[in-house]
């Protein structure tokens, strides 16, 4: 029997747990793992007994971005069904980010892509000081146009193109500074750290959280609309099928330079 991809529960206090359980893969996403996660973020937001979300993973990474399987995959697919998946994460994150109710992420290991996108769409991040986060798209020829968004509503502007156009990883401490975490502890104290966190959010009334959160989304504006998604899934659709994009992915799997950087 093939081992779940994350594990969910919800404790006696409405702490509802997510853990994503791909360690061998450094938790990265595919397309199984991005529909079943959505799907159970929206239970878990439509059940009346959760109070707080707690997003976590298991292994030494917390979130490596795209299995390399199913990049490959997706390299090989027709632009239509790349924006089918590009949809999909895009609902993934949307779903994330619009949950009603507070949502927490405890950060270990590498946070890259997709993985940085899902620290960027929770309320509240802790990061152990080993953790290294990176945009690293534009080295296969792509941009992370579906988090993109969510990245700049947590860092700015400023910040994300400087992360977003050099692809460079940066360390806990740097992202502390940016405003993407807002603790970071030692590794052996993230969970410690995120019980804590839990337990001050639990003491807020449910409902003014949730009117806080509706406020909040509200006041970003255009990022979380319908017509803002899609765009974005438009754009990394098209590059994962045009010219660069396919000769980035190509030599990432095939562990050479693409033709853009030179020896």
């Amino acid at each position: 029997m093939d081992r779940p991809l994350f594990l969910e529960e919800i404790d006696e206090e409405g702490v509802a747990h997510i853990a994503l359980t791909r360690p061998d893969k450094h938790n990265a996403f595919n397309a199984e793992l991005i529909a079943e996660l959505t799907s159970a973020l929206q239970g878990l937001d439509d059940d009346p007994r959760v109070r707080c979300l707690a997003l976590t993973s298991e292994g030494q990474s917390f979130s490596a971005g795209a299995d390399l399987a199913w990049m490959k995959s997706m390299a090989d697919a027709s632009e239509e069904d790349n924006l089918h998946d590009a949809r999909a994460l895009a609902g993934l994150a949307e779903t994330l980010d619009a949950f009603s109710k507070p949502t927490v992420a405890l950060v270990q290991g590498a946070a890259i892509g997709g993985g940085m996108g899902l620290v960027a769409c929770c309320d509240i991040a802790v990061a152990a000081q080993s953790a290294f986060f990176a945009l690293s798209e534009v080295r296969l020829g792509l941009i992370p146009a579906v988090i993109q968004p969510y990245v700049v509503s947590a860092i700015g502007h400023r910040a994300t193109r400087y992360y977003t156009l050099t692809g460079e990883r940066f360390e806990a401490a740097v992202a502390l500074r940016l405003g993407l975490v807002h603790k970071v502890v030692p590794d052996d104290d993230l969970q410690a750290a995120g019980r804590k966190i839990v337990d001050s959010v639990l003491k807020g009334g449910p409902y003014a959280q949730g009117e806080a959160k509706s406020q909040l989304r509200a006041l970003r504006g255009y990022m979380g609309t319908p017509e803002a998604r899609e765009d974005a899934a438009h754009r990394i659709a098209r590059l994962r099928v045009g010219d660069e994009g396919q000769e980035g992915i190509a030599a990432f799997l095939e562990k050479r330079k693409p033709w853009w950087q030179a020896d």
